[in-house]
């Protein structure tokens, strides 16, 4: 490989690498999103799901990794380090595999998922006590701007223990009706209902929850594509920039 291209391959890779880098970013910002959020889903799922804490931690992890293999694929390129070339070429190969092995993960398994989301969810309607606990908050935040109630429907909050031993009429508050004139303002806990027909919606939020799910899915598994790309180039390019390096060491070794 003339001089020339041995340049030119060196700052592809690190214009890759650096790439790389920013998407490790964007993937370690999206696992801390999931741990920090508390006004969305997510933050409806968190005190109930493991898994869900585990994978946030996961991402975070990482996006922490492929930050650090960026740093050091950029350092390797620039200086025409083998050795470190060499690792970055073995590392990428191995989160590729891992990328591959989760993705096949939760496609065989995104049934069961969505049986778990709809328990946690059905048990947080039933522990839903009005205290403005983050959980609760973040539900009333759900049915309020996605206009739904309940899960399949407004049956769900049936079986809550506040509204069935109650001798009032109450009903969520964040399910109400915005067209529908009510006195109580309160857009959290329970709210007392002139008559056994509740001012709520019908609809349940499952349907406006996969379809924000599956929107935050498509932003996220974009991310994991347009890196699995960077990585094979990546691989590519410093496979090729450390054979270059290897053969032109050699050809400076003095022969007798």
């Amino acid at each position: 490989m003339g001089k020339g291209c041995i340049t030119a391959t060196k700052y592809f890779l690190f214009l890759f690498n650096l790439l790389f880098f920013i998407f490790g970013a964007l993937i370690m910002g999206f696992g801390l999103w999931i741990l920090l959020d508390n006004q969305s889903f997510i933050a409806v799922l968190q005190d109930s799901s493991t898994a869900l804490k585990v994978g946030s931690y996961i991402l975070i992890g990482v996006g922490s990794f492929s930050m650090l293999m960026g740093f050091l694929g950029c350092l390797g390129a620039i200086y025409e380090i083998r050795c470190l070339l060499g690792l970055y070429f073995t590392c990428l190969l191995l989160i590729l595999i891992a990328q591959v092995a989760a993705a096949i993960l939760i496609y065989f398994q995104r049934d069961v998922l969505r049986t778990e989301t709809s328990s946690i969810v059905i048990k947080i309607l039933q522990n839903y006590h009005g205290q403005n606990k983050t959980t609760e908050l973040a539900w009333d935040y759900i049915q309020r701007n996605m206009h739904c109630c309940g899960w399949n429907g407004r049956t769900d909050w049936l079986d809550n223990p506040v509204i069935v031993n109650s001798s009032q009429m109450l009903y969520p508050c964040s399910c109400r009706n915005s067209s529908i004139p009510e006195d109580n303002g309160t857009d959290s806990g329970f709210c007392e209902a002139q008559s056994p027909d509740w001012p709520i919606y019908d609809t349940g939020c499952m349907s406006s929850v996969e379809s924000w799910l599956f929107t935050n899915y498509g932003v996220i598994l974009g991310i994991c594509l347009g890196v699995a790309v960077i990585e094979l180039l990546g691989m590519i390019l410093s496979m090729g920039l450390c054979k270059s390096v290897h053969q032109e060491d050699y050809t400076k070794v003095p022969k007798y």
